[in-house]
């Protein structure tokens, strides 16, 4: 796969940040599980946390919350608002991945870098800062009114960018927030980063996969 697309658009969290949210949550709740049980309580809080964003836009802190709530219900763990809130504190003081800065600086002197991510502008932009490359644009679920893995997310930025999805190469660490609705919506060119912390897509899809950031330069001929 080579393509020079006009941009090179790409999730934040996780592919770009590290995004130990799993770790925030089980600092919170050590040694109230079993080992075995709060693997799957981790495992449930982020799969709450994606039934949280498959409807209307709300602010993160309550996707958070809520996500939070239903994973400690489900595990016999006294929620508290404050636990929330730690995790959603936790979010803006996380960095790059080690191979993303220079990559990425590499790629953006030649094509236009655009984040779509399922942030709040007041987060966002501390990441971004930490990852030392020259962004064109970063949108955000609270700019879009919807969180990825919705469609209109997706065409939020599209609109914004002014281009067709055939335009743009996305690329993502997460299967089912990012390339199963790029897809889904014709973007064909995507690029799967496989950090080892979810499972790969199904070959059915057209993604080109790369073990991180440093493997891009080669997909677009730089």
């Amino acid at each position: 796969m080579t393509f020079r697309p006009k941009y090179i658009t790409f999730d934040c969290y996780g592919t770009l940040t590290y995004f130990p949210m799993h770790q925030v949550a089980y600092d919170l709740y050590e040694g109230q599980l079993p080992p075995e049980r709060m693997h799957v309580f981790l495992k449930d809080f982020a799969d709450y946390r994606f039934d949280e964003v498959m409807g209307d836009w709300k602010p993160y802190e309550q996707v958070l919350n809520s996500a939070l709530k239903r994973a400690c219900k489900r595990h016999g763990l006294a929620f508290k608002d404050e636990h929330a809130r730690t995790v959603y504190d936790a979010v803006p003081t996380w960095g790059p991945h080690a191979d993303v800065p220079h990559a990425l600086t590499r790629v953006g002197k030649k094509i236009p870098l655009v984040i779509l991510s399922n942030a709040m502008n007041e987060q966002i932009h501390h990441n971004v800062a930490k990852l030392q490359a020259p962004f064109h644009k970063i949108y955000t679920a609270q700019d879009a009114g919807a969180y990825k893995p919705r469609l209109r997310a997706f065409e939020y930025m599209l609109d914004q960018l002014g281009c067709a999805p055939e335009d743009v190469l996305h690329v993502s660490a997460n299967p089912r927030y990012d390339i199963f609705p790029a897809q889904n919506l014709g973007i064909v060119n995507k690029v799967f980063v496989n950090r080892g912390h979810e499972p790969r897509p199904n070959d059915a899809w057209s993604f080109a996969e790369i073990r991180d950031i440093n493997g891009l330069p080669g997909l677009v001929g730089l």
